[in-house]
């Protein structure tokens, strides 16, 4: 077979089969009259013949397929394997290509790989509320590869102390989308969000609220048709435990309310300091559902008479009545305190505009790091009236699911 030559003799042909044109390097034409170029040759690795195609003759000119040849036939010569050094180039382009997807890329798809995880299918939408809000602003637009320690820090240190629970969940987050995008080649190298031996070298220790043990709670997304159920129930209990909720109080300073405490037109409850855990006076703002449950009690706002009033004369609520009240509702798996934590938990995620110490304060917890509390300057009534007000607006846009 005559070897092909000119690129007048390779446009001529017209011969199904191959066609040599030297070094290697074949033209193919197919049963349907079309042309491609390829190099055969034996593969160092394997010991077999092999064909790299090498583009379709109406786009490759001869002297371009004779010049890719050429490169080819160099690598077999080095000892390599042109197809596998082509499939090598193409992995790395994909990995290049891959490493220039955004952040919000990548946590939009560690997201959606982890969403049939998740028992609730709100955690996907709190994900995304609180990448929103602290992380896409500085990390979302930019290459996964490019982000860095200093980068993270621009996310956190802003909020690391005043809504350290916030910053907590937003850096676990940043971790686990980094550690996804590393699992499929998106980027390399250590991950910047880890906490143990990375950022807490640097970052201060988070504030640490005083707290025994944790209590059973209801998820706060489901706090809507409690109160709904709640409200179908008469009593004293019934309406002290919603107060309890509204209020994001303990128990004790709820069943032990006496009227001498609440100011309707202030809109205050001021539990004095023996009453409370920690020793101090603490000022509840009343939001309205609150204020109606109070107003509607029947009583002569005697001073010293109890707000919740039990069967004995003069006596309180007992310190089981609330939670025989839950355990009749069906809700033995949570507790009364627990509601706290259904507070806390609302807070930390759908509270964005409020500060950790105006939360922290609006439970009357106390903080064990002195440095923070010095920096304390009041108790932030208007601000607590504000996010009380908010979490009564939740409980009632939230009353049509169930989990």
């Amino acid at each position: 077979m005559a070897v092909l030559k000119s690129a007048k003799s390779v446009e001529s042909i017209k011969e199904i089969g191959y066609h040599n044109c030297g070094q290697g390097l074949y033209l193919q034409v197919s049963k349907q009259g079309t042309k491609s170029w390829l190099y055969r040759y034996t593969s160092p690795l394997t010991r077999t013949r092999r064909e790299m195609g090498l583009g379709s003759f109406k786009f490759v000119s001869l002297a371009q397929a004779r010049q890719y040849a050429i490169e080819a036939k160099r690598l077999v010569i080095n000892g390599k394997d042109p197809i596998e050094e082509r499939k090598k180039g193409q992995v790395e382009a994909q990995l290049k290509q891959a490493r220039n997807l955004t952040f919000k890329e990548i946590a939009e798809a560690c997201i959606a790989a982890k969403a049939p995880e998740w028992k609730n299918a709100k955690h996907a939408q709190q994900w995304h509320n609180s990448l929103e809000t602290y992380a896409f602003p500085i990390l979302g637009e930019l290459p996964i590869s490019d982000i860095n320690t200093d980068l993270i820090l621009r996310v956190l240190e802003p909020i690391w102390i005043t809504k350290a629970e916030t910053a907590s969940r937003v850096r676990q987050r940043i971790e686990t989308i980094w550690d996804y995008g590393k699992a499929r080649n998106y980027v390399g190298g250590e991950n910047p969000a880890r906490l143990r031996g990375h950022l807490d070298k640097i970052l201060s220790k988070t504030v640490k609220v005083k707290r025994v043990r944790h209590f059973p709670a209801l998820p706060y997304n489901n706090i809507g048709i409690f109160l709904q159920e709640l409200r179908q129930r008469n009593g004293y209990s019934a309406l002290a435990l919603e107060f309890l909720i509204l209020t994001a109080a303990r128990t004790s300073e709820v069943i032990d309310a006496k009227w001498s405490e609440i100011n309707l037109e202030k809109k205050v409850w001021t539990v004095p300091a023996s009453r409370m855990k920690v020793g101090k006076e603490h000022r509840v703002p009343l939001c309205k559902r609150a204020i109606e449950i109070l107003s509607n009690i029947p009583s002569n706002r005697n001073l010293e008479e109890h707000v919740f009033s039990g069967w004995k004369q003069n006596k309180g609520l007992s310190n089981n009545a609330l939670l025989t009240l839950v355990k009749k509702m069906d809700r033995s798996n949570i507790t009364v305190h627990g509601f706290r934590s259904t507070f806390r938990d609302w807070a930390a995620e759908e509270a964005h505009t409020f500060s950790n110490e105006t939360i922290e304060l609006a439970l009357a917890h106390t903080i064990k790091n002195k440095a923070e509390a010095a920096y304390r300057r009041g108790d932030q009534l208007e601000r607590r009236r504000e996010l009380m007000a908010a979490w009564d607006d939740y409980t009632n846009q939230h009353t049509r699911s169930k989990d």
